[in-house]
């Protein structure tokens, strides 16, 4: 991997003051977020982009709020939240708002992915490995509900899981139930 890594800054936060460094990956451009003095095990957030959640508040997922509360945690644990540039399930932004509208016709998500030529999911988490290899950590407790990523992380000893569920609204909650039931993840 040709892995560029920038110097670390200082980002004081409203959910706390964090310490920051990017890793860029060819044309990607990750974010670690995590506290001075890490934890000996911290927790882990791996965080996937979500523009329309993490941003601008979109109701029709839980990534906003799955961000927010991950940030307050590594903020309350000395941990950290490593923010990879995903956008969408990895299918990038124009493919995902053409997914939405293919979930405004009638689509789940994951039928929207696959008419547009997408699995699922399409993330991936080498780059995982490397920056926790770069902190020089080799046990976490990983805050998720995803058990692709659980299995897809490797080289780390996932000591724990934590559940990350946040509260449903009438705008997500079909889209939570196709995560929980097909995708299998743990909600």
């Amino acid at each position: 991997m040709n892995i560029k890594i920038s110097e670390v800054a200082n980002l004081p936060t409203e959910f706390g003051d964090f310490r920051v460094q990017v890793f860029k990956e060819g044309h990607k451009e990750h974010l670690v977020i995590f506290k001075e003095k890490l934890e000996e095990i911290p927790i882990v957030r791996v965080h996937s982009e979500c523009l329309t959640g993490d941003a601008i508040g979109s109701l029709k997922c839980d990534c906003g709020a799955q961000l927010e509360y991950a940030l307050i945690m590594a903020s309350q644990t000395n941990g950290m939240v490593i923010y990879l540039r995903q956008e969408g399930r990895n299918i990038g932004l124009l493919n995902k708002i053409n997914a939405y509208a293919l979930q405004d016709a009638g689509l789940n998500t994951i039928e929207a992915n696959h008419q547009l030529g997408f699995g699922a999911d399409e993330r991936t988490y080498e780059m995982v490995t490397f920056i926790l290899h770069h902190f020089n950590i080799h046990k976490i407790k990983l805050l998720t509900n995803n058990p692709d990523k659980i299995k897809s992380i490797s080289d780390i000893e996932i000591v724990e899981r934590i559940p990350i569920i946040m509260k449903s609204n009438p705008h997500n909650e079909a889209y939570l139930n196709v995560k929980k039931d097909g995708m299998g993840h743990l909600l």
